[in-house]
């Protein structure tokens, strides 16, 4: 048996088009335009390439594209300043402070000064004590985007046993919410877990995000399960050159799962696309 290949590109060209859609129809009937803004400080490769792809989707959707850059060396006042100034700005509908953040900045002060309604990652505290109650507005993107494509693949997982694994503030304690509010039997793992293995045979769907490199190998996975693969780490690929491998050993998981997502071209591609959704919710509010 192979597995279902789970084709997190074609989900994410499907919303994109229904997002460019309601953005002309948005323009057309209030005049209004969704606007993003994006704050990157310092000048670390990943988180550049990362706000750079955002913002490429954000103009190509008809979005209004505000981006700011802050030198390494930026204070924490400076920036919680700016956060704050863009949260009063009525022209600007989402903010995105990329991270990590240089060790310096303290990322809880910055994201207190952000706007929850204008808080399109969803890390605020009012966002994630939201989600918990069941009244979120706003969902943090990558577990939005897996959510999407267990609609898409697997329909309905009421009653189904989910593990996710990693408890991260980003993806594991939202994902977990949205798995509960969907009615799945949900366990969270991490790294002081006993028998990780044990606990992923058990599971119906089993969502690995704990970013190391083919961690979960086949042997972990009940046959047929539905295996979400949300890591993205560059491992040595010889001669000097990377690739980008997930948190799952793809190749032997795909001979026992039911469906799995690859790396690249699953959850990944979600996650923008996720994020300009939160836009568009948030400039119609």
């Amino acid at each position: 048996m192979t597995a279902t290949v789970i084709d997190g590109k074609a989900v994410a060209a499907s919303l994109r088009g229904r997002i460019e859609t309601e953005t002309a129809k948005l323009k057309a009937q209030t005049g209004l335009t969704p606007g993003l803004a994006t704050v990157l400080v310092g000048k670390d490769p990943a988180s550049e390439v990362y706000v750079r792809n955002k913002r490429k989707t954000a103009e190509a959707l008809g979005f209004n594209s505000i981006h700011i850059e802050l030198p390494e060396n930026t204070s924490q006042d400076e920036l919680v300043g700016k956060v704050k100034a863009l949260s009063a700005d009525k022209s600007v509908h989402g903010i995105l402070v990329q991270l990590p953040l240089p060790k310096h900045l303290n990322e809880n002060a910055v994201l207190d000064a952000l706007d929850p309604a204008k808080d399109v990652d969803a890390l605020t505290p009012t966002n994630a004590g939201l989600l918990l109650s069941g009244r979120a507005h706003l969902v943090s993107c990558t577990p939005a985007g897996v959510m999407l494509l267990l609609k898409e693949y697997v329909g309905d997982i009421a009653g189904k046993e989910a593990l996710v694994i990693g408890r991260s503030l980003l993806f594991g304690k939202p994902a977990a919410q949205l798995l509960l509010a969907a009615n799945a039997t949900v366990t969270m793992a991490h790294s002081r877990s006993k028998d990780l293995p044990g606990l992923a045979r058990r599971a119906d769907i089993l969502v690995a995000a704990i970013g190391k490199p083919e961690f979960v190998k086949a042997d972990w996975i009940k046959p047929g399960a539905v295996v979400i693969d949300v890591g993205i780490n560059r491992v040595p690929a010889g001669d000097g050159k990377h690739k980008l491998v997930g948190d799952v050993a793809y190749e032997e998981a795909a001979q026992v799962a039911g469906a799995i997502t690859p790396v690249p071209g699953g959850v990944g591609a979600m996650t923008i696309i996720c994020l300009m959704q939160n836009t568009l919710i948030a400039a119609c509010a």
